[in-house]
């Protein structure tokens, strides 16, 4: 079994370019694969490979400055889902588009979540989703304000558009996201903003669904999750979605009962969008992937969505 693991961190790296090289030593030595990211701000990224190797890479992170309390969540793969290591150095490790915005500068409070139910019960508190709209389709928080955006990116714009009916009748905001770490950008540039009162859920989502009892949840729906198990429900069980490989957006049990469904080609979604080159494109890369499958070994192709590279922890 393949361990993988999503990890960030914000923290100072006066000088990211120059942790590439050690960092990449460290995991192709061990034998890991996946992207990595660095910037001014910290690292992001999801690794996979042996439990041994996974350590050792995470050792050395958490020698690099202000990453000593890494945070990480682990998952399995029955086959390894990345094909090379990649350490890539970019302007932010998760990306927003706006200057000035430093998480380890100034940043809302962390909320468990025991306290989390209390707080977005709140009338005082507004609850915003801060992820993009194919995620919030599958699941979200009872009473969340779903911002509709395509892209993280395009968040700072709506909050700015939206402020004034958001925050009408409101004294506290609290937004949260698969794995935290863009609720936690947003926070902080809800703080640069001028909002005090900002909170963002401990650990995302995911820490959620692991730790709150059923019962007790505010959640409904599933959490979509950027690797192989597409969406995943509480107690982190596998979900009921999969993924359409031909425009990478989730699909239902619904969507699979569909005639215009077709596996590993098309979804209802982006039924009609593609010519007929592409969809027999797709349909040799399925064929390819069951007989990969079939022999135990990771077909030659991209595993996990498309999506705000790389996949969110």
């Amino acid at each position: 079994m393949i361990r993988v693991c999503a990890l960030y961190r914000f923290a100072p790296f006066p000088d990211p370019a120059a942790l590439r090289e050690p960092l990449l030593g460290v995991a192709e030595a061990n034998g890991i694969r996946g992207t990595l990211l660095l910037a001014g701000e910290g690292i992001n990224g999801t690794i996979a490979g042996s439990h041994d190797g996974i350590e050792a890479v995470l050792d050395h992170i958490r020698m690099l400055p202000g990453c000593a309390d890494l945070d990480y969540k682990d998952s399995t793969a029955e086959t390894m889902p990345f094909h090379r290591m990649k350490v890539r150095v970019k302007r932010e490790i998760v990306s927003m588009g706006v200057e000035g915005i430093d998480p380890t500068r100034e940043v809302g409070t962390y909320v468990s979540g025991e306290a989390w139910n209390a707080l977005i019960a709140d009338p005082q508190t507004v609850l915003i989703d801060t992820r993009n709209d194919y995620e919030v389709a599958i699941g979200t928080f009872d009473g969340a304000v779903d911002p509709g955006t395509k892209s993280f990116r395009d968040f700072p714009a709506w909050f700015r558009e939206h402020r004034g009916e958001l925050m009408a009748g409101k004294s506290k905001v609290a937004m949260f996201c698969t794995g935290g770490i863009r609720c936690e950008k947003a926070t902080a540039f809800l703080k640069a903003e001028g909002v005090e009162d900002v909170f963002h859920l401990d650990g995302g989502i995911l820490k959620y669904l692991e730790t709150m009892p059923e019962a007790e949840s505010r959640w409904q729906g599933e959490c979509f999750v950027f690797d192989a198990r597409v969406a995943v429900g509480h107690g982190l069980a596998q979900g009921s979605h999969g993924l359409c490989h031909g425009c990478r957006m989730p699909v239902g049990p619904e969507d699979m009962a569909s005639p215009l469904y077709v596996e590993g080609v098309s979804c209802p979604a982006c039924h009609g969008t593609r010519d007929a080159q592409r969809l027999a494109a797709y349909a040799e890369r399925h064929r390819q992937e069951a007989l990969a499958a079939a022999r135990g070994v990771a077909h030659v192709g991209a595993r996990y969505p498309d999506r705000d590279e790389p996949p969110e922890p």
